[in-house]
Parts: C-alpha cells; structure tokens; sequence
C-alpha cells in the first residue's frame, strides 16, 4: 500500500515506521513550514512490544518523507489520521475535498459524536480504530514511546466494510492483532471517561506523571475510582453500553489491587511504564476533564468532583 499518515504525531509515526517496515510505501503531511523545521530525520526509541510485552528497543535515526501539500488527485491506498480529539474538527474539513479515492482510517479518540463530527466526509470510504500507543517527543526532539501489539477495530453496530477489512490486513501482515468492538461509539465514550477519571487525578498530582510515585499509591486510585463513578451517570445519559466496556470493569477492582498492580507494571513492564513516563501534553489531560464537565453542564448532570477542581483544568 501507499500510506500517507496525517500529521508527524506520536501515534503517526510509530505505526507509520511499522507499516514501512512490513514494506509499504509511507510518508507524512505536515502543515507547510513544517518539513523545514523537522527535517527528513527523525530519532525513534521505541519498545516494540508487539511479541514481546517488555518491549523490544528500537533506536533509530528513521529517514522519513515529508509532505506539505494534498489534493484529490494523489494515488494514496489509505490516509491515516490520529490527532487529538479537540483538533479533529480542523483535520477533518482540511481532508474533506482531499481523500480522493483512498481509504480514511480515523485512528482516534472522540466525545462529540463521531458519526456527526464525519458527517461531511464520504462514509463510504470511512474506517474506525483506536491505537494502542504512546509516548511524547522530548525537548531534543527524541520520540520515546511504545507500540503495543493490539490494535481496536471497530463500526456502530454493521459489519465490516471491505476497506475495513483491507486495513485489518494492513495491520496483520505489518505485526498486530485485531481487536473487533461493533459498537465503537460506546467504546469510544467509555474510553474517553476513562481517561478524564486519571487525568483529573494526574492534573492535582504535586509529582507530576513522570515521577509515578502517586500512581503507586492506593489513595490515588480511591480518588479515581471515585471520578469514575461520577461519571456513570453521565455515560448513562449518552446511551453507552456499560456492561460491553472491559477498561470500566478495572474501576470495580479494590483500590489496594490498583495499587499493587501498578507497582507491578512500572517495575516489569517498561513499555507501559514508558506510555506515562513519555507523555508530556498536558493539554491533552486538561481537555478530557474540561469536555466532559462541559458535556455534564449540557445535560444538566452533576459532576462535584471535576467541578470542585475545574481550575487545574480551564
């Protein structure tokens, strides 16, 4: 295939380099004056955890080639696109007269409704999945990150398109296994407050991600177990399948095993230990915790505990 990843992002180019080298053709849009600034070099060190969970390490000076500019008329197989869920919007009236004849993977988190926020692109070319992937470039410009194994696949309740299908080849042959979710909306909403229920615990931590010292701890997780079950109700109110969501289900487990566990995997697992370790946007956390207060004000839901700490995030 040729791939065009849209964006120089975490997430773009950690399975960008995977799917170049299970032997396709790929390259990278960047916005115009990008490529200048990044140069065609780009250092990776990487955990490949895709056979092993440890991680294999790969350092590497990557060759990559940039792009600033996109029509309908390119020869792309498949664009790829995974930014933030509150830089979709943009991403996607830019794409929307550009995709030409290619497979869309929309490789992102969503809280507003996904089939809404695509309404305007050709749904007919349109496949859904979620990365399993993280990590943060650091002030050198070093990608550290890790790349997992599992990757989500999913529709709203239909089967698979045959471009769907084709992608979950592309991810097969390039290393990884398919996870299927048929209701991906629910996934995706569940997912989202999962996320907002560690950020908001992250956002008040006096350590900071990188230490994960607060992590360890048993009362950090009563506190988020405690955001979690504050935002039930609100999932509730948007129609999510609760039962279908295994990451809720972590929410029931004691805080002490919480605890115990992530002791284990910061101490075993260094390449989940790098996904927190790496990460470096706080903007990211601040706007999970802000969306979904806003989403609650909306519904006329009450969330006291984000709305008791909505200066760590607005």
């Amino acid at each position: 295939m040729k791939i065009l990843m849209f964006g120089r992002g975490v997430i773009s180019v950690q399975y960008g380099w995977a799917f170049e080298k299970a032997g396709h053709t790929v390259e990278f849009y960047v916005r115009p004056g990008r490529k200048a600034e990044f140069g065609n070099t780009l250092v990776l060190k990487m955990l490949d955890a895709r056979k092993k969970i440890k991680g294999i390490l790969v350092n590497e000076n990557w060759n990559i080639t940039l792009r600033e500019d996109l029509d309908s008329n390119h020869n792309y197989d498949l664009i790829m696109v995974s930014v933030q869920h509150y830089q979709f919007k943009k991403a996607a009236d830019f794409l929307a007269d550009k995709i030409g004849k290619a497979t869309l993977l929309i490789f992102n988190n969503f809280w507003e409704e996904p089939l809404a926020q695509t309404a305007h692109l050709p749904l007919s070319q349109l496949v859904w999945g979620f990365p399993q992937a993280g990590g943060g470039f650091d002030k050198k410009g070093v990608l550290n990150c890790s790349l997992f194994g599992i990757v989500n696949m999913g529709t709203f309740k239909t089967a698979q398109t045959q471009r769907g299908l084709a992608v979950m080849d592309l991810f097969r042959s390039s290393g990884f296994r398919i996870k299927e979710i048929e209701d991906f909306r629910s996934w995706l909403f569940a997912h989202f407050a999962f996320n907002a229920a560690l950020h908001l615990e992250n956002l008040k931590s006096t350590t900071g991600m990188e230490s994960l010292i607060d992590m360890r701890t048993t009362k950090y997780w009563e506190n988020v177990i405690l955001n979690s079950k504050e935002l039930i109700p609100l999932l509730k109110a948007r129609s999510v399948d609760l039962k279908g969501n295994s990451e809720l289900k972590a929410f029931s487990l004691p805080p002490w095993l919480l605890s115990f566990i992530m002791k284990g995997v910061i101490k075993f697992l260094p390449s989940v230990k790098q996904i927190f370790t790496g990460h470096s946007n706080v903007e990211e956390l601040r706007s999970y915790c802000h969306d979904v207060l806003s989403k609650a004000e909306e519904l006329k839901i009450s969330l006291p505990r984000f709305a008791k700490d909505k200066n760590k995030f607005q």
